[in-house]
């Protein structure tokens, strides 16, 4: 894979995979009425037609990553795609609850082996230095568009034809990529020839399982809940497993050497704070349009076409930004940008309007999630050796996706309680709970500013003066 034209066309085609699984997170929130009345799902069977997907999504990445890595990235890659295309067609079929549920878990399954080994393919094809640097903005650009565009889509496709053809898209796009992963991206054998760690593996998804499976409970039961302390419970006794095992396992699922340059644990602890600010953006949004401004799904979607063309504009310039001023100042105003958009979020009214209260801090918000997403994507992988690529990839959208599940665990939390502590009418009890979510998420982001610091140090990546503008790759 020497040629530009040849890296370009795969990297366009492991970007399609990273765009139908973040499609895939989105697509359901606008149609979540009509799946209820389509299918007879009951209040609770609802949600898990959102959290179906992230449970198996979120827990089941590392072993995606490290399966990846011991059979060979694109062959794993192929495998996860039609397991998440028949599974998206299955969805959009289902005729009762349960076949929809499960639907949804299976491609969960099916995301959490994509991710890895996508972005595993694409350090592989492009080296550190500029052109990686392109590539990652791609993937960025990419990721924001997939869950802006999954609103949209939403919006569009239950409005225009029910909301079982969200599912049909999502399958047709997922066999559309296999085939541009068949034709485009080269195949590769193993890269690493380790005994696989199962028990390593079992506990860590066990542990995640539960983890993910208490927050979004507590979001629903509350904290205090049996069931979710329980949850919890079970998530430190399996963590605690988890590292014993490790110790001692010949070949563990999370190696030391993984942590050994020191980017992987401060990207991963920033990407964690970032996502928990990011999933919960999509979900609040949604619903400030629909249930505050009065929007139709249709409409609710076109709204989020600026802050999806705001996500690939930031994505495109971070590399050009990062050479020219380094990447420190580089995310440092990424985050002030976003900060600056949520904190405007965080003034919407019950009486306001898209123009005013959605559309500019949209657009700010886009700049400054993307360009943040792909500095921190880069600092998550930067360093790995090759044979950990995949569980590094893994690695990296597990503390997203967790990250995800707990920001929005706590922020939907704090949004119900102030609204139902708020004496006021409908609207603007709704509203005061979304700007408490808004506020908190731009004081979320502006720790993460001092967060850096503190778990980067004097890390060359993060802090590096401007690079140069040759492309060694």
């Amino acid at each position: 894979m020497k040629s530009t034209a040849s890296r370009g066309a795969a990297l366009a085609a492991l970007a399609g995979a990273q765009f139908v699984v973040m499609l895939a997170t989105s697509i359901v929130n606008v149609a979540l009425p009509q799946i209820r009345a389509g299918v007879g799902l009951s209040d609770t069977a609802t949600t898990w037609v959102v959290n179906a997907y992230g449970l198996a999504f979120g827990a089941l990445l590392l072993a995606g990553g490290r399966v990846a890595d011991l059979l060979g990235r694109r062959r794993v890659l192929l495998a996860g795609l039609a397991v998440f295309g028949i599974s998206s067609l299955a969805a959009g079929l289902a005729a009762s609850p349960v076949m929809l549920i499960a639907a949804r878990a299976v491609q969960g399954l099916g995301a959490a082996v994509i991710a890895p080994a996508a972005l595993a393919l694409v350090m592989g094809l492009f080296p550190p230095g500029p052109g990686r640097g392109r590539a990652l903005a791609v993937w960025g650009a990419v990721s924001g568009a997939g869950g802006a565009a999954g609103v949209l889509l939403g919006g569009v496709l239950t409005q225009a034809w029910g909301w079982s053809w969200i599912f049909h898209v999502v399958a047709i796009g997922a066999f559309a990529v296999l085939v541009g992963v068949v034709a485009g991206v080269p195949a590769e054998p193993a890269v690493d020839s380790g005994r696989f760690d199962v028990f390593g593996t079992a506990t860590v998804t066990l542990a995640l399982t539960a983890l993910v499976w208490g927050l979004t409970s507590a979001r629903r039961s509350g904290w205090t809940d049996p069931a979710v302390l329980s949850a919890f419970a079970a998530t430190a006794a399996l963590l605690t497993a988890f590292v014993l095992i490790e110790r001692r396992h010949p070949n563990p699922l999370l190696p030391p050497r993984l942590f050994r340059t020191g980017r992987v644990t401060a990207g991963n602890t920033l990407m964690a704070l970032l996502g928990s600010v990011w999933i919960a953006l999509f979900f609040f949004l949604p619903l400030y349009q629909q249930e505050v401004l009065g929007s139709s799904p249709l409409v609710t979607g076109l709204g989020q076409l600026p802050l999806a063309f705001a996500n690939m504009l930031g994505s495109t310039l971070a590399p050009r930004i990062s050479r020219r001023i380094g990447s420190a100042a580089t995310v440092t105003g990424a985050l002030l940008t976003e900060a600056a958009g949520l904190l405007w979020l965080s003034g919407i009214s019950a009486h306001g309007s898209y123009l005013a209260d959605v559309l500019g801090p949209g657009i700010l918000i886009g700049l400054g999630l993307s360009v943040a997403f792909v500095e921190l994507t880069g600092l998550s992988v930067e360093g790995v050796p090759r044979p950990d690529a995949g569980l590094a990839g893994g690695l990296v959208n597990t503390t997203r996706q967790v990250g995800g599940a707990i920001g929005l665990a706590v922020l939907a939390t704090l949004a119900g309680t102030t609204t139902a502590h708020t004496a006021q009418p409908r609207l603007e009890a709704l509203t005061a709970g979304y700007r408490v979510a808004f506020g908190i998420s731009a004081a979320a982001v502006l720790a993460l500013l001092f967060t850096r610091r503190a778990t980067t140090g004097a890390n060359p990546l993060v802090t590096s003066s401007p690079q140069p503008k040759g492309d060694p790759s």
